[in-house]
């Protein structure tokens, strides 16, 4: 009996199972699994009992094999195009709609469509007109600005008093990379980052502060001032003291979190999250880290805001606390380099011979780090 082997059409075997692997994932694969085996059987039955079998004719085989051979024999080249037609219909905007909104923005420059859309309304209803959408609204905004029919708002105006210019810049938005619901697989996989503001006696202090999603393990530091500078070296010392390597930090868009910070974070090759404007719920680890340190420590020493440095150490001994000695509810009850330990270094469920080991930790404040050692 004579066998047709994928092989025989594809250029090696080892490839094909490497195109297979890459179609995998792909969201047709289903079809393309189907048109690969009337393919195939096609090269053993012909185009008549092809044509019986699966309704495909002899031209259309041909067509996806021409595909295949066009890309190289990849798979993806036999998922269905799209349908969607080259040129699409247009909508037609009311041009009373047009020249409102083109006035209204000329008169009240900067304003969103939230605004626009009451006045559009009031006015197609005083004149027993069709109103549109606030979404609509907002699309003849941006399609007004492509055409420059009015001012665009992201622009800067610089004058200069020596030459007597008016230099106009445009600010280019930067995109900001989103958590999107990744989660942590293992320990230093997302740190979250945050600052406070803390005012006392007509003292002002900002502490930041970090914690780890998979383990709890939390860091905080006083400045006296809230700058990028500032949040790079905390960066530094977090990088000191944290048992694990930081792949992800996620923070707000505070300035804090620009220029000499981003510069290092890039640098050191971080993945940076920001949390969407006016959300905290998106960093609520850390949000709520901020209301334990205070509650158990800022609060209860807050006359020793005055000397920052005395303060941080202070601080130190309560963060070890914190990190080796104090119990999390989220934790199973144990303290967050227990936990780490348990169940990302040591696996005490198989091996007695650790329960022994004991964690030390010791902190030196002239080099701002925390060092780890185990005894018997």
């Amino acid at each position: 009996m004579q066998q047709i082997y994928i092989s025989s059409y594809f250029r090696g075997y080892n490839r094909f199972m490497k195109y297979v692997y890459n179609v995998a994932d792909h969201p047709q694969k289903v079809v393309i699994k189907e048109r690969l085996e009337i393919i195939e059987f096609f090269n053993q039955y012909g185009a008549e009992a092809t044509k019986k079998a699966f309704k495909k004719s002899r031209s259309t085989i041909y067509l996806w094999k021409q595909k295949l051979k066009q890309k190289k024999g990849r798979l993806s080249a036999l998922a269905p195009g799209s349908k969607a037609p080259k040129a699409k219909r247009q909508k037609e905007r009311p041009a009373h709609i047009i020249k409102f909104i083109e006035d209204y923005r000329t008169k009240h420059p900067g304003v969103g469509k939230e605004t626009i859309k009451p006045e559009l309304d009031e006015h197609c209803l005083r004149n027993g007109l069709n109103s549109v959408s606030e979404s609509t609204v907002g699309r003849v905004i941006s399609e007004l600005k492509e055409k420059g029919r009015i001012p665009r708002t992201n622009v800067k105006v610089s004058f200069y008093a020596r030459t007597g210019k008016v230099i106009i810049h445009e600010i280019k938005k930067r995109l900001k990379l989103r958590r999107k619901g990744y989660q942590p697989k293992e320990p230093g996989d997302l740190w979250q980052m945050d600052s406070i503001t803390i005012f006392y006696n007509g003292i002002k202090r900002y502490f930041i502060t970090a914690i780890e999603l998979k383990t709890n393990f939390a860091f905080a530091y006083g400045y006296k001032s809230l700058n990028s500078k500032n949040a790079a070296d905390f960066f530094k010392k977090l990088k000191n003291v944290s048992p694990f390597k930081i792949e992800r930090i996620q923070t707000d868009n505070g300035s804090e979190f620009e220029k000499v910070f981003k510069s290092l974070i890039n640098k050191l090759k971080i993945i940076h999250f920001h949390n969407y404007p006016r959300h905290p719920q998106s960093n609520s680890n850390i949000e709520r880290f901020n209301r334990t340190i205070q509650e158990q420590h800022i609060d209860w020493h807050k006359e020793e805001l005055a000397d920052i440095d005395q303060f941080n150490k202070n601080l130190m001994e309560y963060l070890i606390w914190y990190n080796t000695r104090k119990s999390h509810r989220g934790l199973n009850k144990v303290p967050p380099l227990r936990y780490y330990l348990d169940n990302y270094v040591f696996d005490l469920k198989k091996s007695n011979m650790l329960w022994t080991l004991t964690w030390h930790l010791k902190y030196y404040p002239k080099f701002g780090i925390i060092t780890h050692r185990f005894t018997n």
